[in-house]
């Protein structure tokens, strides 16, 4: 990368024209772009598309050889090689838990006889959208985090616009309006993988904006920025996000075209366990889901809600956490969520968290009551 900056002192390639050249892929080439912009060996201009340029020091950056350790580089740093086997039959890449970058750990689970996040990364190399739908808390912008460390993320709402997406004028400092590129855009030009989050919430007329990157024209016209066409450079990709019981979630034709696969993400109960939250819970949640699959209930909780009963517990101790998964329940299915946990934990009466009357001013501070002996008969 030095390299090929120091022999053309007076180019300011971007990322992709500088990958074209190297022959390596774009996170490879944005990784070593922005390494040697913070050692101070190389320029950077622009933020939506950056482009860089060689300095006083990428001369000698160019000469010295530097041996990254392993794990550095994000798996999208190797080359993508043509298949001559059948897929399904090569070995899986990744088999244990993976650090999302944010430092929490995936756990990957089963998807057409691979692990999920090497089905994605294959699904990736052929360059076939994925939509993933389930409840909200089932771990689904987890797996698109583990699966893709170059991720560029769009959370969608009512309110996303299509600026949101490609990018909008914004004022600089010295007063005067600049572009600032969206990560649509970014996502096309460094060949980075893109989450559309919540993308059902989004208008379908802000959706169109995207539908041109994705089908066989790979591009984009950036009507806000002179017409300028925006070209998606190897290894962009979308996946998107898709929560059917959420207000206001329509999973429009248009769109679920677009996604040749999609796939269902429900909670791993099993995974919960493991994860040594209460039995019991994990027991009600179950029974819970069950009742949502029969169409009797609206809700049951999720990954996301026992992992927060786990930390919650731990603060606040059994009582209170049984308290709160009841009052985090929609109002409907409050009572039924309260006489599951009536009769798999074996308390007597439960209600949502609620403050109760006012303390004494002499009153000590107390920790929060024993959890030992409400976890009776748990196993291990």
């Amino acid at each position: 990368m030095a390299r090929l900056l120091a022999d053309r002192p007076a180019d300011t390639p971007t990322i992709g024209e500088m990958a074209r050249q190297l022959g390596h892929s774009h996170g490879a080439v944005r990784n070593a772009a922005l390494t040697l912009v913070r050692r101070g060996e190389a320029d950077q201009s622009g933020s939506g598309q950056p482009s860089f340029r060689a300095n006083a020091k990428t001369a000698a950056a160019a000469k010295t050889v530097v041996i990254s350790p392993p794990g550095t580089h994000s798996p999208r740093a190797q080359a993508t090689t043509a298949r001559t086997t059948n897929p399904a039959a090569a070995a899986p890449r990744q088999t244990g838990p993976i650090r999302r970058a944010g430092g929490q750990l995936y756990h990957p689970r089963e998807l057409a006889d691979l692990p999920d996040v090497e089905a994605l990364n294959r699904l990736r190399d052929a360059d076939v959208p994925v939509l993933l739908y389930g409840p909200p808390g089932t771990g689904k912008t987890s797996l698109v985090e583990a699966a893709f460390p170059d991720l560029l993320t769009v959370a969608g709402d009512g309110d996303t616009t299509v600026g949101d997406l490609v990018g909008e004028y914004t004022q600089a400092d010295s007063g005067g309006y600049v572009f600032q590129y969206g990560p649509l855009v970014t996502a096309m030009t460094e060949g980075r993988a893109l989450l559309i989050d919540d993308a059902t919430l989004i208008s379908p007329m802000v959706l169109a904006a995207l539908y041109p990157a994705m089908d066989g024209r790979r591009q984009i016209q950036v009507k806000a920025h002179k017409g300028e066409t925006i070209k998606a450079e190897k290894g962009f990709y979308v996946v998107a996000g898709h929560n059917p019981g959420v207000h206001g979630a329509v999973l429009t034709e248009a769109l679920a075209s677009r996604f040749s696969v999609q796939i269902q993400i429900g909670t791993d109960y099993d995974l919960a366990t493991a994860l040594r939250i209460d039995d019991r819970v994990v027991r009600v949640a179950r029974h819970l889901a069950h009742q949502v699959e029969l169409g009797e209930l609206g809700w049951a909780p999720q990954l996301r809600e026992l992992l927060s009963y786990q930390k919650t517990e731990a603060v606040l101790g059994t009582k209170a956490a049984l308290a709160n998964l009841v009052g985090i329940a929609p109002v409907e299915d409050r009572d039924a969520v309260a006489a599951a946990i009536i009769k798999t934990v074996g308390v007597t009466k439960i209600a949502p968290l609620t403050l109760g009357k006012q303390l004494p001013a002499s009153a000590a501070r107390r920790p929060p009551s024993s959890t030992v002996s409400a976890r009776r008969g748990r196993s291990r």
